[in-house]
């Protein structure tokens, strides 16, 4: 089987690194933070654009949301006035747009709908094993949809009722562990059959 080289954008909890690390291709998290996942061997602490134009077979791309999202749109006036929205707006494109085959960028429900186009399709925590609900959009380039690898009966929003604190934002930006399993698995097992 051929190694996949992959780029998992934004990603400092290398949940989804560590998935496809362990179907053997050649993974690395790229982030502007040091990793948390372990693994700072398989970690690229830089601005993810100076990493774009390398060799990578697909990227999996995080990148922030706190001014795209919905659930911050009261805030929106103010971000778009002083130019934070845009600069968001811009990041997101420069990933989408990025040289590499093969690109899934995801986020929550928010503007990029209407700036650049709707996302190919909205998964949930729930049909990948964990009794949670938090809509995440992805947007694809030569990639498939994800299919549902156990969809389970909850449909709790534990993620927004995190207390406030100096971790929150972090941890309700982790990836769901049977997300990252199945994004590895499917985006792998994908390419390699259509290389075939």
């Amino acid at each position: 089987m051929r190694k996949l080289r992959i780029l998992v954008a934004c990603e400092e909890s290398q949940a989804v690194t560590k998935e496809f690390r362990k179907l053997g291709h050649i993974a690395y998290s790229c982030d502007i933070l040091s990793c948390s996942g372990n693994h700072p061997e398989w970690h690229i602490k830089d601005d993810i654009l100076n990493q774009l134009h390398k060799r990578w077979d697909i990227m999996i791309a995080f990148p922030p949301c706190t001014n795209l999202a919905v659930s911050g749109a009261r805030w929106f006036q103010q971000k778009i006035v002083d130019g934070r929205q845009q600069k968001s707006i811009n990041f997101f494109m420069a990933l989408i747009n990025a040289p590499i085959p093969r690109i899934a960028v995801e986020n929550p429900i928010g503007i990029m709908s209407t700036k650049y186009r709707k996302p190919d399709q909205i998964i949930q925590p729930w049909q990948f094993g964990h009794g949670e609900t938090k809509a995440t959009c992805l947007w694809l380039k030569g990639l498939p949809k994800l299919q549902p690898t156990e969809i389970v009966k909850g449909r709790e929003q534990k993620i927004w009722k995190m207390a406030p604190g100096p971790e929150r934002a972090k941890l309700r930006s982790k990836t769901y562990l049977g997300i990252a399993k199945a994004i590895a698995k499917q985006y792998s097992e994908y390419i390699i059959n259509h290389e075939l």
